[in-house]
């Protein structure tokens, strides 16, 4: 599948580097290991149950020349957290950039406790595996949305809110460790983007609330496609850290700003 946005990242700008993108066997986390590939990295595909579609970008990746390899792994079990990041370490020898893609929480009959398990536990205990394998200069970088990152003084719609404030719960958590991080040379970024026309969770959204697309289109003026707001997630990558750990994508004045 081609890219519908040019890659953001110059050729060979990654070579060299290893790059986890956890849900990357689709949407927003497929596109940016394919603009890391593409770059030179070393790249793992990683998804949850959809083997084959994982295996797919793949073949996509090696057959461009590149390399890439396809892992399972549920990131609320623990067990298959470690078992992941053991491949990885066997594959590549450790881990330069760990982008924190996959998320959710509107799934049913996962429990009442699934949002908060996945956006937060989950994220945490990610971090936590992969630090072994990272050393100074690298990267993490923790994807989110407006809806949640300004949960707290701008509502969201009722269907989206437990992810939202999971998710929130999940940034705050993460920020907690950035002075850690820091002292090990470790940087990190949290990308927020507005709903990205073409994803599941706006699929979904826009089912349970008919028109809420439309009308958050109309509000923004303009909702990044899938392709647009990989890229951002690719630079925020390596591009320098902000002042912040802060990287908001596209208009955010229809949120109202933190205090």
């Amino acid at each position: 599948m081609a890219l519908e946005t040019t890659n953001p990242l110059a050729p060979n700008s990654l070579a060299g580097k290893r790059i986890l993108v956890t849900g990357s066997s689709r949407g927003v986390g497929a596109d940016t290991i394919r603009y890391f590939a593409a770059a030179g990295a070393q790249v793992v595909v990683n998804y949850r149950n959809k083997a084959a579609r994982a295996e797919k970008i793949v073949s996509e990746i090696t057959a461009a020349g590149g390399t890439a390899i396809a892992v399972g792994c549920d990131i609320t079990d623990a067990d298959s957290v470690a078992g992941m990041m053991a491949t990885i370490q066997d594959a590549f020898g450790g881990l330069d950039v760990l982008v924190l893609n996959a998320s959710g929480g509107m799934e049913s009959n996962m429990g009442e406790d699934y949002a908060l398990r996945l956006n937060r536990d989950a994220q945490v205990g990610l971090l936590d595996a992969a630090l072994p394998l990272m050393n100074e200069g690298a990267r993490v970088v923790f994807v989110t949305s407006h809806q949640a990152h300004f949960i707290r003084t701008t509502p969201t719609m009722p269907e989206y809110e437990p992810v939202a404030l999971s998710k929130r719960a999940g940034e705050d958590a993460l920020l907690a460790r950035v002075p850690g991080l820091a002292e090990a040379g470790i940087g990190f970024v949290v990308v927020s983007g507005d709903m990205i026309e073409g994803t599941i969770t706006a699929t979904l959204l826009n089912r349970l609330n008919p028109g809420a697309i439309e009308a958050r289109r109309e509000q923004a003026g303009k909702l990044y496609n899938v392709a647009e707001f990989a890229a951002e997630v690719a630079l925020a990558a390596v591009e320098p850290v902000p002042e912040n750990n802060l990287r908001l994508v596209g208009d955010v004045s229809s949120f109202v700003a933190e205090n």
